[in-house]
């Protein structure tokens, strides 16, 4: 297993326990993760699952404009994953979009499998 793929499930780890200790140490793990993921990037700029997880961190914190960007350029690259797709819609959902708009990433996301050092943003219906 390289060193990358290493980092991304610690990353992915990492973000697990950024939901668990929301109150506490949401903005610190927050910036520990961006940071990861940026470096991984500068060694791998085409790395989708860093892509797809820094768009799910930046959606979390409300960057929406940075999460679609990161987002777009995983969808770009070609990946096929599952929470690519979803991370999409839920982006377009925190910008206003209309359901016609997203709608359609939601149905590609229904055929893909998750790569499982990606994650999803958080969503939460009740709000939007």
């Amino acid at each position: 297993m390289n060193t990358i793929t290493k980092r991304l499930q610690n990353i992915k780890k990492l973000q697990a326990k950024r939901w668990e200790n929301e109150e506490e140490y949401w903005d610190e793990i927050s910036e520990l993760l961006i940071n990861e993921l940026d470096e991984i990037l500068l060694i791998e700029p085409e790395n989708t699952v860093a892509l797809i997880s820094l768009g799910a961190i930046y959606s979390d914190l409300g960057e929406n404009e940075k999460a679609m960007y990161y987002l777009k350029q995983a969808l770009q690259l070609g990946s096929e994953d599952k929470n690519l797709y979803i991370n999409l819609a839920i982006v377009m959902v925190g910008m206003g979009m209309h359901a016609e708009e997203y709608h359609e990433y939601l149905e590609i996301a229904e055929d893909k499998e998750e790569d499982p050092l990606t994650f999803k943003a958080y969503f939460d219906p009740q709000s939007h």
